[in-house]
């Protein structure tokens, strides 16, 4: 991090990963839920620990928005993963006891098809002639991987963010082949608040010249653009006590103030903009964020006007699995009482149900910081 003024404190670890990975090929053409078809499918990802010959041990971890499939450390890539901690020999998530998979979603930029990578009709980059995505296509896929390999049942459904719509999706769409679930930091839809966030940063992107109307592979990247709008999604990663106590007023150097880069919580949150933009495909963020909005598994209202009870599945009402809800009261992207929500609605479905909420300053990053606790909760849910 740029400077020695500005305080360290606990970051994720993330990084572009680009190798390490295996990629499942379906040659089938994939119909998306609101239209358009790819030709072809790819789906980059990982796994930890072996197999059961009854192939009954199956774990699928579903990452947030920028996540790749790199969740721990191995062979190929002994990089610590994102949830390094979490998962491994002895940890909350056992790979001595579990086969864990993790895969990039679709419309990711990590190995998965998505708007960067080739249209094999046109021999260029899909770009924005990529289809709109929802959380059902990105689970669809996944689910193509599992019969691929053979997994008729998960043991456990695990994912935090858009990674528990991902998780409460997936046990939905196929109720008979998931046992438990796990949705941690995630909502049963996404409510105005969140849609309005992600929505200033996609125009953020799209206001940038460079952002070409998406057609920028192999031109200027948008740097400017996508920079903009990590900062503003890292403002909706943390919360205001944490940076209170980690950077105060604190202002970088000791000068006459000026425009631009001047406090350390303005000098932070441009490493974290200009970090990402050296990971990250802006056009993935377009398409991975939309997806994040679109999502109601509740049936509580959307674009078509269709009611709960006119609602198609999957909805909460199909889930058959054994259900954990983690809220973190410090949360402003997905506040917790979405998450008391979304543990009541599933109850009123008669789905067992284990809530807990989190006290910790983190936020939203909570499910990557606070390892110990979230590992806790996850002990419980699979040893049910």
């Amino acid at each position: 991090m740029p400077g020695s003024a500005i305080p360290l404190g606990p970051e994720p670890q993330y990084e572009k990963v680009v190798s390490g990975y295996q990629t499942f090929h379906s040659p089938e053409p994939f119909e998306c839920e609101w239209g358009g078809i790819l030709p072809e499918l790819n789906l980059a990802w990982e796994s930890w620990g072996e197999l059961s010959p009854e192939r009954d041990n199956a774990i699928l971890l579903h990452t947030g928005l920028s996540a790749s499939s790199h969740a721990r450390s191995q062979k190929q890539n002994q990089n610590p993963g994102w949830w390094e901690e979490i998962v491994g020999p002895g940890l909350a998530i056992d790979t001595n006891r579990y086969y864990v998979i993790c895969t990039n979603l679709i419309g990711g930029c990590y190995g998965s098809t998505g708007p960067s990578s080739t249209d094999p009709i046109t021999g260029n980059p899909y770009a924005t002639d990529f289809p709109i995505l929802t959380v059902r296509d990105m689970v669809s896929a996944q689910l193509l991987l599992l019969d691929h390999l053979g997994i008729d049942t998960l043991y456990a459904s695990v994912g935090a963010s858009l990674g528990g719509m991902q998780s409460l999706m997936i046990a939905s769409l196929a109720p008979a082949r998931v046992q438990r679930l796990a949705s941690i930091s995630a909502a049963a839809c996404s409510h105005p608040q969140s849609i309005a966030m992600r929505f200033v940063q996609r125009q953020a992107v799209m206001a940038d010249p460079d952002w070409n109307e998406g057609r920028y592979y192999g031109r200027s990247f948008p740097h400017r653009g996508l920079r903009v709008a990590r900062e503003m999604g890292t403002l909706t990663y943390r919360s205001g006590p944490e940076w209170m106590e980690r950077f105060g007023r604190k202002r970088a150097k000791n000068e006459v103030p000026r425009l631009d880069e001047d406090f350390q919580v303005e000098s932070y949150l441009a490493y974290q903009g200009d970090k990402f933009c050296l990971q990250y495909d802006p056009n993935s963020y377009l398409y991975i964020s939309k997806a994040m909005d679109l999502f109601d598994i509740a049936g509580q209202g959307d674009a078509s006007g269709i009611s709960s009870e006119e609602a198609p599945e999957p909805h909460l009402r199909a889930i058959k699995a054994t259900a954990l809800i983690i809220g973190v009261k410090s949360d402003i992207l997905f506040p917790v009482w979405q998450q008391r929500e979304l543990a009541r609605l599933l109850e009123e479905s008669e789905i067992a149900v284990t809530y807990v909420e989190l006290d910790s300053p983190y936020g939203h990053d909570t499910f990557l910081i606070e390892v110990d606790q979230v590992g806790a909760a996850l002990r419980g849910l699979l040893a049910s």
